[in-house]
């Protein structure tokens, strides 16, 4: 993980949504060496609020007109909280940015399918970055995919990349209309592992195992897959070939999955999640 840059009294982030992302990238900060006096969160819920300060120790405030920026350090606003809400959120936050004046935050965005110029539009503002985080962010093992346009520096790049590698890998877009590809690949990606694992493991039952076993098996199976692919500089298509012998158990089982033309439907599952993102972009951007 990469050491974040300027990271003394110099930095401060303000996340506007302390729900299950905020709490782990809160979370990933102060593991990284950030300070909890360096964190403040916007949450209207008091007891999320309540829980963050307890076992966080950072600051709350209640609402969004409460914040008060220290236009002295540099301030990141790391807006996390459902993408239905963002333009009215965006919007009130638009007249704190004003008295900022060139001092304005940088503004990063973790809700889905929010495009930079919407965003920008609404707050009146263009020091903005676009991520798009998975669930496992949440056990530190997340990926996150960011794009920013040319006005944005390479400091505010890599002070984003930084802010979301607390919690995971991070890869860059060069175009933000594969933000769509991202959150069809990864973004929903941990469903589609859910879905295969739920199968997995109803499988090994329907064959006579216990649900236990069956769910261990299955777990192992696909954590040990995933280490060793991890670990590999092959191809999965090479190593999948490895371990299956002609004639034999798994030979059998990928010529079911085969007949089934899993992989086009695969693929054709994503391809909808990945049109799905962008008519949401559309959707989303109308306010």
């Amino acid at each position: 993980m990469m050491t974040i840059p300027q990271q003394d009294s110099q930095v401060h982030i303000t996340f506007i949504g302390g729900g299950n992302m905020g709490r782990a990238l809160i979370s990933g900060l102060l593991a990284n060496g950030f300070e909890a006096n360096q964190l403040s969160v916007i949450e209207a819920n008091a007891n999320t609020g309540l829980a963050l300060q307890s076992d966080f120790g950072v600051q709350i405030i209640g609402a969004l007109d409460q914040i008060a920026f220290n236009f002295s350090l540099n301030n990141v606003v790391v807006i996390a909280i459902k993408p239905q809400n963002f333009s009215k959120v965006a919007k009130d936050l638009n007249a704190k940015l004003k008295k900022a004046g060139s001092h304005g935050p940088l503004i990063l965005s973790i809700a889905a399918g929010i495009r930079i110029k919407d965003m920008s539009r609404w707050l009146d503002h263009t020091r903005c970055v676009r991520a798009m985080p998975n669930t496992p962010a949440l056990v530190g093992k997340g990926i996150t995919g960011l794009y920013a346009d040319s006005s944005v520096s390479s400091a505010d790049k890599t002070l984003a990349e930084a802010i979301c590698q607390a919690v995971g890998q991070t890869v860059w877009v060069n175009e933000e209309k594969l933000m769509d590809a991202v959150t069809a690949v990864s973004g929903s990606g941990p469903a589609y592992v859910f879905a295969f694992l739920e199968a997995l493991q109803s499988s090994g039952e329907k064959l006579g195992l216990d649900a236990g076993t069956a769910r261990q098996l299955a777990y192992a199976t696909l954590e040990g897959a995933t280490q060793l692919a991890h670990n590999s500089e092959e191809h999965a298509g090479v190593l999948r070939e490895r371990v299956t012998s002609k004639g034999g158990t798994t030979a059998a089982a990928l010529e079911t999955l085969k007949q089934l033309d899993w992989h086009a439907t695969l693929e054709k599952a994503v391809k909808s999640a990945n049109q799905r993102s962008n008519e949401m972009g559309d959707e989303l951007g109308q306010s």
